[in-house]
């Protein structure tokens, strides 16, 4: 269920100019569009931009995106207010996952047997919230997990291991506190 990492090394010139290119947008063109009335105007900013979101997918305008080319969304799908998509690799929702504000999705790292320089020691893993799973409030997902389905993470746990189908979690590191008896 999990990812493998990629040790990429660095951030590539043509990946710091396309986020250039996205943060300029995003100030001007996406950020200042607060209200639900745009929210088709925002997911067709971010389909501009590579993002593969369903028409009916949410992102609220507070929402800071890394990477949209890097990020897919199903349908009813949820980035919350606030939330910080640090996405240097894919983040992926699926139907009705949730992800509640102030949370944040962390797909790069360094490695640790590495000197930490910005020119060898990135490392990268994508991120998937299976479907109708919610992150709760000020969540942080770490890099190559994978939230199970109808999973939930409570408010500030921090998931640095993939979280099974049902299972609530809470804490940090995050652990199981219960599972879902869904009827």
């Amino acid at each position: 269920m999990g990812f493998e990492k990629h040790a990429v090394g660095r951030v590539l010139i043509r990946t710091k100019i396309r986020r250039a290119l996205w943060n300029c947008v995003s100030f001007f063109l996406f950020r200042p569009f607060v209200t639900k009335f745009f929210r088709v105007w925002r997911v067709a900013l971010l389909k501009i931009f590579g993002a593969k979101l369903a028409w009916d997918a949410e992102v609220y305008s507070s929402v800071k995106i890394w990477a949209p080319w890097k990020l897919q969304m199903g349908h009813r799908a949820c980035l919350g207010p606030n939330v910080i998509c640090y996405n240097q690799d894919w983040v992926i929702l699926e139907d009705d996952a949730v992800v509640s504000q102030y949370a944040y999705l962390c797909t790069a790292s360094h490695e640790v047997d590495k000197l930490n320089t910005a020119n060898d020691s990135l490392i990268t893993a994508p991120i998937r919230i299976r479907n109708k799973a919610w992150i709760g409030t000020k969540a942080f997902i770490g890099l190559g997990v994978c939230i199970g389905t109808a999973a939930v993470v409570g408010a500030t746990a921090s998931v640095y291991k993939n979280v099974d189908d049902y299972h609530v979690v809470g804490g940090n590191p995050a652990k199981t506190l219960k599972i879902r008896n869904l009827k």
